[in-house]
């Protein structure tokens, strides 16, 4: 029988008490959809049965009417991350990736999305330095979700 999943615990509603049985890895395109099968870390299947519009964050908890708790894990993906010490030029580059409705995530000092090469291109015209890697991408949560809804909004670094 597949384990279903129906509700979120955000990592900033959790008690100290709410301990994680298991985990499960998520991309940022598996961690906005409300409706779907996964894998758990563990190997086996559950279903996701959450509350349309949440974005599932690292570190949120997912849980069930028996009490099972699946902690979230942002799982790394190809992300380009743009660099800069000019305050100036990250927002600049900020303000022209949101001009294209891109998911971002704003951290001191750096940018980061999903890996495009013709985005890259325009972010180093800019005079950032872009780095294609594997990382955890956790974009602001407007990206996703409609002002005045229920979202939390925290970012978990590692």
């Amino acid at each position: 029988m597949m384990i279903e999943l129906t509700s979120i615990i955000p990592f900033d509603q959790q008690d100290d008490c709410q301990a994680a049985e298991t985990t499960v890895s998520l991309k940022m395109g598996q961690r906005v959809r409300s409706r779907q099968r996964v894998m758990l870390d563990d190997g086996r299947e559950a279903g996701l049965f959450l509350p349309r519009g949440q974005l599932l964050r690292n570190n949120d908890l997912l849980s069930n009417d028996d009490g099972l708790i699946v902690k979230v894990i942002a799982a790394a993906e190809t992300v380009s991350t743009a660099r800069s010490d000019d305050l100036t030029l990250l927002a600049r580059a900020a303000y022209h990736l949101g001009n294209r409705h891109v998911p971002l995530q704003v951290e001191n000092g750096w940018l980061r999305y999903l890996h495009d090469h013709v985005l890259d291109a325009m972010v180093e015209q800019l005079g950032l330095t872009v780095q294609v890697e594997p990382a955890a991408f956790e974009p602001e949560a407007g990206a996703y979700q409609q002002m005045g809804g229920d979202a939390h909004h925290h970012v978990h670094h590692e």
